[in-house]
């Protein structure tokens, strides 16, 4: 399952980094893409985890944009 969310505070490279190692730690993610410029994360999962993501990337310092 192909999971993506739009967040907030990704700068660099290193903002990138950080979030594919935050959510690699949940054994259920396969992969993790983040595109720097437009805030896109892109996580391929096992199963519909989309709700424990969310809160993963809101405790690493990027919540998830709002309207």
């Amino acid at each position: 399952m192909k999971v993506e969310f739009l967040v907030e505070n990704v700068k660099c490279g290193g903002c990138a980094s950080a979030i594919q190692t935050g959510l690699s730690q949940d054994a259920r993610v396969k992969a993790v893409a983040v595109d720097v410029p437009t805030g896109r994360v892109s996580v391929e999962t096992e199963g519909d985890i989309g709700a424990e993501l969310r809160a993963a990337l809101q405790a690493l310092g990027y919540p998830e944009k709002t309207a």
